[in-house]
């Protein structure tokens, strides 16, 4: 008669082998995947990515917390709402320290414990699905509404002297009317979202 305790041994190993391949696959795949974002990304935006996290890396850990996390995507451009930067943390955040089998009675030590902090290469790879996620039409909007000064809807020729001043640009007036009644495709003097659209999109 056979040992049926050895048969269902060998095969609740036999699960775990599998469970631990499939694992293992699924890791490979994440990781191949991430490379491919990675190499969507022109350098310069893979020195962003990285400029920013090194910034506001305060503690130079390879980690960033909640805080650190929020302000770097927003130097990078994405102002989310704290639910989804949790959800970032929670997906691929890592605990700030392995947790303890004992208690504190110490709220302030429990929360440190349980802290969640985002390594660099995780950040990358987020931060470059968030950036191939971008809408171009909504960037060119955005940098539309740093020009139109009072939110006018059209920049104008004053908005153009500002953004050029700013940014010390020594353009002269003739150049800057110029710039105006080249892409001012209605004739009122201005430039308004879709004929910025349309400068940007050539």
């Amino acid at each position: 008669m056979p040992d049926r305790t050895a048969f269902g041994a060998s095969t609740t190993q036999q699960q775990r082998e599998n469970a631990r391949q499939e694992r293992e696959r699924e890791r490979l795949e994440k990781e191949r995947l991430e490379r491919e974002e990675q190499n969507q990304l022109t350098e310069e935006q893979r020195e962003e990515i990285k400029e920013a996290f090194m910034l506001f890396d305060l503690d130079k850990d390879q980690r960033i917390d909640y805080h650190e996390l929020k302000v770097a995507m927003k130097a990078l451009g994405f102002d989310l709402p704290k639910s989804e930067i949790l959800s970032i943390l929670q997906t691929h955040g890592t605990p700030s320290q392995p947790p303890s089998s004992s208690t504190s009675a110490n709220p302030s030590q429990q929360y440190q414990q349980s802290r969640l902090l985002l390594p660099f290469p995780q950040f990358q790879s987020v931060m470059a699905q968030k950036i191939l996620a971008r809408d171009p039409r909504e960037e060119i909007l955005r940098a539309f509404e740093l020009f139109d000064e009072g939110a006018k809807g059209k920049i104008n020729l004053s908005d153009l002297r500002r953004v050029a001043r700013e940014l010390g640009e020594g353009l002269e007036e003739e150049e800057l009317v110029a710039m105006i009644e080249e892409f001012d495709l209605d004739g009122d003097g201005a430039i308004n979202r879709e004929e910025f659209l349309g400068i940007c999109l050539q």
